[in-house]
């Protein structure tokens, strides 16, 4: 069989199973793969090349807004007060005013993630040469970029090629920020596009940034027995020195790794992270240990245990300067995005830095030359964590009570506190001794401070609750797989059939920040409770983290529990945020390996596929920042829902599906070209959620897909009715929408079922051979 398609001869050709499913796959990657090298260039989608498409979604899922504010403030012709139907100075309604809001935090996110993957490329180009290949080792991985293919219909082969890639992304952002100016667009429904196009473009930046940092610096390459790391202050040895690095961008941080490993010194000094460098870096080495998500920089840092701080980009909290003060940590700031106005001491000499921290004359310093970071860390640490002997700021208990006895129940604190927390309830117990309320309030807490500069009486609120939970913070030990990377297409070939055709319920992707309205616990459940049911659960960044931090009665880890292989039970962590992207390449990778979907430059065709057909589901339980927004926006442009907790409402819009307006839930019938009723299914695109059992079920029901057959909308109408029941109460209302025929009907629900279709006027419906586009339409004519 040759790779050109036309010399294709079989021989000794076995009848069973097996090998025709495998000459299938041979003749069909050959055959995508010719048509591909058939197209020639691909131009770049544009602003509106994708316009057509995304109005087929919105039309489906209509935006619904929540404005967080009723004014527009952008311009010096406001404020301009937008409620009602009045309108702005510029002309602006608030539907627009919304949507353009959502685009310039979704332009902020894509901005923030392409920025890294340029800084990041940049140095690893300078490092390893243009020519250093894209490379996953040999796990058969033939579709290494899907996002970038599909978008750019490039086919990238090494780090020169990614240059092109995010020259077009970063003109796309500038585009799409030109877009938000006083007197540029002013459909709503065309801010909404331009979010979509935001959103894939973010996916692109994603995917380079990832494969780039894999490539060069020895990630696990799709390997899902990636290493079990360290998870937990717990876990830290307080008798060695420790540098604590947070951000995003691991050059820094596998500089200090590569400094150890140089000086033999990997067991000598704590390596500790938190956010996505803290996964990077356990992909770099691990030797290294994670802290926490965002939420744990306050309590990590007050503590004491850090003898040198070292921050790059992305969701650093911008008062570490003066936290790192407080416990006599100095601090090394490493990226130009994030420079907390010290002094550039890239050129001095390594001694002369460490010399000014150790002394205390030098409090922070700016250095840019990851390695000389590397130096400088190692070496201020060994020296400096005899003399600190890791003193925080947490109150003892005495002053615990002391501090407590000064609340004056003013409430201010509570009303602060963005998941409302009981405070002052919880500070007037202790008060009296009694801290079991401020140790409760531990495991809610967001470690957001806000509490503190509300509070009147100067009360460290926020170390008053870690205080009261010191035994149980010094005790949190926990684990969690390092990130993985891609999805092999072995991996893909295995499930792509049970995915589509619904026997395995969906895949279900938990990203995100740590915004939880009840703490990571639920994320850990919510994961343990979709992978005991044979969903594919995915993880990254804070979301990954916050799955390995609880455990069982066993005293297990979500990811000791489950495999890390993408199979029907596995929980898979990709990685830190950029490695979102593999979550959705996976999707495009079922379309591309297992159906054979052309995938260069042929977007349209390939979200059509994925929407009518892969049961995927995006969770961002603790959305947070402006990345969170064009992540959910990539997924959402691919036809993927998104549920989002309570704090996503602050986001100022959901796109939401009307259940009841059957006009909007037919497709096209690819083999006959009949428009058919398929349901509501899914029902949403983007949803947000008021508890933990609300998105569970939510989760279930978004998973159906008008091409699962009679025997996987069975499946997953069994775990939609079963988490009603247990988490609600009794059967959902709108069964009957959702059941086709009766063989989609649960055996075990049978006659449940049945009595409650009875009541609903319900009749049989065809299912069909679904799509969106009608060119995809295939009858003969």
């Amino acid at each position: 069989m040759s790779k050109n398609g036309v010399n294709i001869r079989i021989q000794d050709l076995k009848t069973d199973g097996a090998h025709l499913r495998d000459l299938n796959i041979t003749i069909g990657s050959v055959l995508r793969d010719t048509w591909e090298e058939k197209q020639g260039p691909t131009p770049f989608p544009s602003l509106t090349t994708l316009r057509s498409w995304d109005k087929r979604l919105l039309n489906r899922y209509k935006p619904f807004y929540m404005p967080f504010c009723d004014l527009c403030c952008l311009c010096t012709y406001g404020k301009c007060d937008l409620t009602g139907k009045k309108r702005g100075a510029c002309g602006i309604s608030m539907p627009a005013q919304q949507s353009r809001t959502v685009l310039i935090s979704a332009c902020i996110g894509a901005a923030t993630h392409t920025s890294h993957s340029r800084e990041l490329l940049t140095y690893l180009t300078e490092k390893f040469g243009r020519d250093h290949p894209i490379n996953f080792g040999d796990v058969g991985i033939e579709v290494e970029a899907p996002i970038t293919r599909l978008v750019c219909g490039i086919k990238p082969t090494n780090l020169g090629d990614l240059e092109s890639v995010l020259d077009y992304c970063e003109s796309q952002i500038t585009q799409l920020l030109a877009v938000t100016h006083t007197g540029q667009e002013g459909n709503n429904l065309d801010f909404e596009s331009k979010i979509f196009h935001a959103g894939m473009i973010d996916h692109v930046g994603m995917e380079v940034a990832d494969i780039a940092q894999i490539s060069s610096l020895n990630f696990p390459r799709a390997d899902p027995e990636a290493a079990l790391v360290d998870l937990g202050l717990g876990t830290v040895d307080l008798e060695k020195p420790v540098i604590l690095v947070i951000g995003h961008n691991v050059p820094p941080a596998a500089s200090i790794i590569d400094y150890l490993r140089d000086n033999g010194l990997v067991s000598a000094i704590e390596v500790t992270g938190i956010c996505c460098t803290a996964i990077d870096m356990t992909r770099y080495s691990s030797k290294a240990k994670i802290i926490g998500p965002i939420s744990w920089q306050l309590r990590y840092i007050r503590s004491g245990v850090p003898d040198v701080i070292v921050i790059d980009e992305q969701c650093v909290r911008t008062d570490t300067l003066e936290e790192a003060a407080l416990i006599h940590t100095p601090l090394i700031a490493t990226s130009e995005k994030n420079c907390l106005g010290l002094v550039d001491r890239t050129e001095d000499s390594v001694e002369d830095i460490v010399e000014g921290f150790v002394s205390g004359t030098v409090t922070g310093a700016l250095i840019l030359d990851p390695e000389k970071v590397g130096a400088v860390a190692v070496r201020t640490a060994q020296a400096l964590s005899p003399k600190r002997k890791k003193k925080g700021t947490i109150p003892s208990k005495e002053q615990l009570v002391e501090f407590a006895k000064k609340c004056t129940q003013c409430m201010l604190c509570r009303r602060a506190c963005p998941n409302d927390l009981p405070l002052p309830q919880a500070i007037k117990a202790a008060a009296g001794g009694n801290l079991s309320g401020l140790d409760e309030i531990y495991d809610d807490c967001l470690g957001c401070g806000r509490c503190e500069p509300a509070c009147a009486q100067k009360i460290p609120v926020h170390s008053l609750i870690v205080s009261a939970a010191d035994k149980k913070t010094r005790e949190d030990t926990y684990c969690l797989r390092t990130g993985r990377g891609p999805i092999r297409d072995v991996e893909i070939r295995k499930v792509g059939g049970p995915i589509v055709l619904g026997e395995i319920p969906g895949v279900v992707a938990f990203v995100g920040c740590a915004n939880y309205p009840k703490g990571s616990r639920e994320v850990a459940e919510m994961c343990m409770e979709f992978a005991k049911r044979r969903y594919i659960v995915c993880t990254s960044g804070c979301s990954a983290m916050s799955a390995g931090m609880f455990r069982n009665e066993e005293g297990k880890t979500a990811y000791e529990q489950y495999s890390g292989a993408f199979e029907a039970g596995g929980i898979v962590n990709v990685g830190s945020c950029v490695a979102n992207s593999h979550i959705a390449g996976a999707a495009i990778k079922i379309a591309s390996v297992f159906a054979k979907r052309p995938l260069r430059g042929n977007y349209e065709e390939i979200a059509d596929y994925v929407y009518n057909r892969v049961g995927a589901v995006g969770v961002a339980w603790g959305a947070m920042s402006q990345k969170a927004v064009a992540i959910a926006a990539g997924f959402w442009r691919l036809g993927i829902p998104v549920v989002v907790g309570p704090h996503g409402t602050k986001y100022r819009r959901m796109l939401l599906g009307r259940a009841d307006r059957e006009e909007d839930w037919y497709v096209h019938d690819a083999r006959t070209g009949d428009k058919v009723y398929v349901g509501p299914v899914p029902e949403h695109l983007f949803f947000a959620a008021e508890t933990k059992e609300e998105a569970m079920v939510m989760i279930a029901k978004l998973t159906m897909r008008p091409n699962d057959t009679s025997k996987g909308r069975a499946n997953k109408l069994a775990h939609y009715i079963d988490l009603h029941k247990r988490l609600v109460g009794g059967i959902p209302a709108d069964v009957s929408l959702f059941v086709r025929t009766r063989a989609d009907i649960p055996l075990t629900m049978k006659d449940e079922i049945e009595r409650h279709l009875a009541g609903q006027n319900w009749t049989e419906r065809p299912i069909p051979d679904p799509t969106l586009l009608p060119r995809m339409i295939h009858k003969r004519v």
